[in-house]
């Protein structure tokens, strides 16, 4: 039986491709599709797993479920898995979420609302709601998104979170792609930089998405908060980002 199906808009037919990029994430990623599957109803045009060299069973976990698609990619690193997964989707509308998310209910209900009522819409996103770390540390994270974050959000007028972001695939082509010589920091703030020339980038706190705080503990919350805080200011204001070094923490 086909899981997946079209969304059918009232001015266009637009169809949402959504891409999880993935390296060893064996782990993970089965309740990451498992809650997309469940909670898109079927609506997505097609689900397509980018598994960017991984060495365990993280091809294997995505093609057990339905309707889903592996591709591979061997250059490891994020911004080339991203660019990969633009490559191959054949949806109008490209969703990208990370491996160790889960999505909540809901979600695919308003990016449909919010790229149907709004033409000039160029890419949504949201923040993180962490889904195993302590009430305490929870606080802490949620203190950012509102006090820092937000108000950041409404000087600049753009912001995306990497694992939680829609953006319309003819912008991505105006913006030649993604930036593959970011290994990782800024990626996100460069996406959201880059497709403000061309329509609105909105970002809504209550667009939320589930996802691990497995990072978050092993990085330190203060010194994660650091390096997303710099590298955003250097890509809205230098337009780069400034940590070139990425230790990737499973």
């Amino acid at each position: 039986m086909k899981l997946l199906k079209n969304i059918n808009m009232k001015n266009n037919n637009v169809k949402i491709s959504l891409i999880v990029c993935a390296y060893n994430e064996e782990k993970y990623l089965g309740d990451c599709l498992d809650c997309a599957i469940k909670n898109s109803e079927g609506r997505f045009y097609e689900i397509i797993v980018i598994d960017n060299a991984s060495t365990d069973k993280t091809k294997e976990i995505a093609l057990a479920r339905p309707g889903v698609r592996v591709v591979r990619e061997n250059q490891k690193g994020l911004t080339r898995a991203r660019e990969r997964g633009y490559q191959e989707a054949t949806g109008n509308i490209l969703a990208y979420i990370d491996a160790d998310t889960r999505m909540p209910e809901g979600w695919v209900d308003r990016v449909v609302e919010e790229f149907e009522k709004n033409d000039e819409l160029a890419c949504l996103s949201g923040p993180y709601v962490y889904y195993d770390i302590s009430k305490a540390k929870s606080l802490s994270v949620k203190a950012y998104w509102y006090l820092l974050a937000t108000p950041m959000y409404w000087i600049v007028g753009y912001m995306t979170v990497g694992g939680n972001f829609v953006i319309r695939k003819d912008i991505l082509e105006k913006m030649d792609g993604f930036d593959t010589t970011i290994e990782f920091y800024g990626e996100d703030t460069n996406i959201a930089r880059r497709a403000h020339a061309f329509g609105k980038v909105k970002f809504m706190p209550s667009h939320y998405m589930y996802t691990s705080g497995r990072r978050l503990e092993k990085q330190g919350i203060a010194s994660t908060c650091k390096e997303y805080t710099k590298n955003f200011l250097s890509e809205v204001l230098l337009h780069k980002s400034v940590t070139k070094e990425y230790k990737d923490l499973r």
